[in-house]
């Protein structure tokens, strides 16, 4: 079995999602590139791809973030980028990742929802969440007489 070497040592890959109704991702990348001074920024279909030393990659997410903290949301990524174990140069198609991604995007904007309403709500106005609907358990003699007609 090939062991893996590192071909980016010293860096690390975080995911930014953008799911706003005023910013795309175009927008987010643009705003990136004018502050990434040497880190490798990569536009993709759900927002960036940002890849660096760990505190240029921080400075800038914090940067991007601080545009709409609602709307853009950060993700380590799991495996560095060549990485054998999950290149899709290597697998063949997508990377699996991708698809995660994909499911992930499909719940941020109802997240990005709740962050929008939470400062605008009272301590007070949050309602207690609804008493759980006790069932009814079934009788024993009732269980019993099931039984018994089913022996008949």
């Amino acid at each position: 079995m090939k062991m893996y070497t590192p071909r980016y040592t010293g860096t690390v890959t975080k995911y930014v999602f953008v799911e706003s109704p005023e910013m795309t991702p175009s927008d987010l990348a643009i705003r990136a590139y004018e502050i990434s001074q040497g880190v490798m920024i990569k536009e993709t279909c759900f927002g960036l791809q940002v890849t660096g030393k760990e505190e240029d990659v921080n400075r800038i997410i914090d940067s991007l973030r601080a545009l709409d903290p609602v709307h853009i949301f950060v993700k380590d990524r799991g495996f560095p980028p060549g990485d054998t174990r999950r290149c899709r140069a290597n697998l063949g198609g997508a990377r699996p990742g991708y698809f995660g991604h994909e499911f992930e995007m499909g719940l941020i904007r109802f997240i990005s929802g709740g962050l929008t309403a939470l400062p605008s709500r009272r301590p007070d106005e949050v309602p207690e969440p609804p008493a759980p609907k006790r069932r009814e358990g079934l009788a024993a003699d009732r269980l019993k007489e099931i039984i018994e007609s089913q022996e008949s």
